[in-house]
């Protein structure tokens, strides 16, 4: 058995990625590596910080009780999670579960697209991978050899501060050719980009296959609301 400290476990609606406005069930890991300028979850990453120790039966039977069959591992960062490999295996065990990992960028994930290769459910292991861009203070943190091993049914997110992230964003769409490789998203850090302005860039440079999304739960509930 593997131990977690889950931060929060809730259901809700996706309010990013290709599932975006579907149901899912949420679990919020405890602690990050990186220290983004605007970080919206920087209380789960706090000593403080409390959390339920869960291992992985117990997380599996927490999300098989809501129905939901979305699942979307969060944080923090959940591939720092020692044992994270026992709970991939344990959800993935549960044919009706979509696993969705949202990731930052700094973790190799070729050894979890093999796990997931090898309990036949490739199909159903996606990232939601951010590329940490200039404004953020993170970009050196990033495993550039992850754009090599992305799929189709993954997601690269660009969180964009002001032009030049977009336009750095640009450059990396355009270097690593990743309309090609997977999903590609632009979002704007909440109040601080008008999404306007982010339209205009596109039309501008003529972005086909990147998507403009905003965080649905921040127009919904209060932005600074948990567990939604």
């Amino acid at each position: 058995m593997a131990e977690f400290c889950a931060a929060e476990l809730f259901s809700s609606i996706n309010g990013e990625g290709t599932r975006a406005g579907q149901l899912a069930v949420f679990v919020r890991f405890a602690g990050c590596n990186l220290h983004c300028s605007y970080c919206d979850t920087a209380w789960a990453n706090q000593r403080e910080t409390e959390y339920q120790r869960m291992n992985e039966d117990e997380i599996l039977r927490e999300i098989q009780r809501t129905g939901i069959t979305n699942v979307t591992l969060t944080g923090g960062e959940p591939l720092l999670r020692g044992g994270i490999e026992v709970l991939l295996e344990t959800l993935l065990s549960d044919c009706n579960l979509w696993i969705e990992i949202e990731t930052n960028g700094s973790i190799p994930l070729e050894k979890f697209q093999e796990l997931a290769r090898r309990k036949t459910a490739l199909e159903r292991l996606s990232f939601t991978m951010d590329y940490k861009l200039p404004k953020s203070g993170m970009e050196s943190e990033m495993c550039l050899e992850n754009m090599g091993v992305l799929q189709l049914k993954d997601t690269v997110k660009f969180v964009c501060s002001d032009w030049e992230d977009l336009k750095r964003a640009e450059q990396v769409i355009e270097e690593y050719q990743l309309t090609e490789r997977c999903h590609v998203y632009f979002s704007p850090v909440f109040g601080k980009l008008d999404p306007a302005k982010m339209v205009l860039f596109m039309k501008e440079r003529t972005l086909n296959g990147v998507n403009l999304q905003l965080q649905l739960h921040k127009f919904i509930w209060n932005p600074e609301q948990r567990g939604v």
